[in-house]
């Protein structure tokens, strides 16, 4: 069944014609026994469709695209990749627990979310407790949000899609929600196998706005309403858990952050000085090579790897003229001198491990001594400092605040301070000045 013949002119069968290569593409919903399955064709329409022989005795998947005729009620051939597979991690992320630093509380909190309800399921039904059905994750950009959801990808392997916000976004009306419907129904599917589905939604303000808001086609007003039908329809979301991550929480629809939704909120702060050590320790680690002789100086490796870390610290967080960032004038009319040390990130923390590896592979190649030393560390300070401009080109101050994480009294003007380029932007009509 499925196959092309060849008729004569009295309309009798004389040979075959083989299989079409073309035809319309559909999406698999619902299994419905062995030769039948329920898709969706052109325009979201639902449709039973009876399948060829080559697809009957095929595992097919929630998702899956299917070739076929819906005029003809017939499916006949699978397309090779699905718009959900590309949700599945192809290679899980080598990112563990042990690799992020400075998080400690944060790192237990969403295990305790994450992992407990699955680990110990007896506990969780005799105390009759309900695992969260989702998780947010927010702050300041580089503080930790996707190294996070690395981490939870290594712990739970396969069970793991990834929905990048903007990918998902799509011209057509409808099309956005009937992948979002996809993404559960392939959740939904795995979790019924026994495995705990985890949902990751990156940049979650890019899909979720709240509604309203939009200027244009106002596209939130129906995908909002698409993931809450999910997160607490009438279909159960048993082992399934959405996690999402964000550093503009305050465009998010607050339906989606209301208790039994997003139940979990976690922030991820900018590091203080403590948590900069704990995460240049990672970045340093003992198998990093260090300048022989300063080593020795300084009474051994560790001690010297320990006194690096220091250094790098105390001159990223020191409040002095070099390291003063931006001024900041308040609506009260209040300023505010913000320093590096205000807009501190692990990503930041990174960059300076990264540059003085740099530095002390260069000064290797040039004839220098192997392994990192104290004036790499300074270098590497320097030149992040130098380039770490928080400040977007064109922000509006507010929009400014938001993105870097600052909240509190409303900011009406800036003023770079650091580098040749320093510059004022005042909000429009204001009039504060810079």
């Amino acid at each position: 069944m499925g196959d092309r013949v060849l008729v004569n002119e009295a309309l009798v069968v004389v040979g075959p014609a083989g299989r079409r290569a073309a035809g319309e593409l559909m999406h698999l919903r619902e299994r419905l026994g062995e030769r039948a399955a329920l898709v969706t064709a052109a325009n979201d329409e639902e449709v039973v469709v009876e399948l060829a022989d080559g697809l009957a005795g095929e595992p097919l998947e929630i998702g899956q695209s299917l070739l076929g005729d819906h005029r003809a009620l017939l499916a006949w051939a699978t397309v090779p990749r699905s718009d959900v597979a590309e949700l599945v991690l192809d290679e899980v992320p080598d990112v563990t627990w042990a690799d992020i630093g400075g998080l400690t509380e944060q790192i237990q909190q969403i295990r305790d979310a994450v992992e407990l309800p699955f680990t110990h399921r007896g506990l969780y039904r005799d105390f009759e407790l309900e695992p969260p059905k989702g998780v947010l994750l927010y702050g300041p950009p580089g503080c930790g949000k996707t190294m996070i959801a690395k981490a939870v990808a290594n712990a739970a392997g396969s069970s793991f899609l990834n929905v990048k916000g903007p990918e998902l976004l799509n011209k057509y009306v409808g099309e956005t929600e009937r992948q979002i419907r996809q993404t559960f129904a392939r959740a939904r599917a795995e979790a019924e196998a026994g495995r705990p589905v985890i949902v990751f939604f990156d940049e979650m303000d890019s899909l979720f706005r709240t509604r309203g808001s939009g200027v244009s086609s106002d596209v939130e007003s129906t995908i909002v309403p698409q993931l809450l039908a999910e997160l607490d329809g009438v279909e159960a979301m048993s082992d399934v858990i959405v996690i999402g991550a964000t550093n503009r929480e305050d465009l998010i629809d607050p339906a989606l952050l209301r208790p039994g939704r997003l139940d979990v909120k976690i922030r991820l702060d900018r590091p203080d000085e403590a948590s900069a050590r704990a995460i240049l320790g990672l970045a340093l680690s003992p198998r990093t090579p260090l300048d022989a002789a300063e080593a020795e100086a300084a009474g051994g490796a560790e001690a010297f790897r320990s006194a690096l870390i220091e250094r790098a610290v105390a001159d990223l967080f020191e409040r002095r003229p070099a390291n003063a960032s931006v001024e900041v004038t308040y609506a009260s009319g209040r300023r505010e001198v913000l320093y590096v040390a205000d807009f501190i990130s692990g990503a930041l923390l990174a960059n300076v491990a990264a540059r003085a590896k740099q530095a002390a592979i260069k000064d290797l190649i040039a004839g220098g001594p192997r392994g990192v030393g104290t004036e790499h560390i300074r270098r590497a300070v320097r030149a992040e400092v130098a380039q770490n401009e928080d400040l977007p080109s064109a922000a509006q101050p507010e929009e400014w605040a938001l993105i870097s994480g600052r909240r509190g009294e409303p900011i009406v003007g800036l003023r770079r301070l650091a580098g040749a380029g320093a510059a004022t932007v005042e909000r429009p009509g204001d009039g504060s000045p810079g």
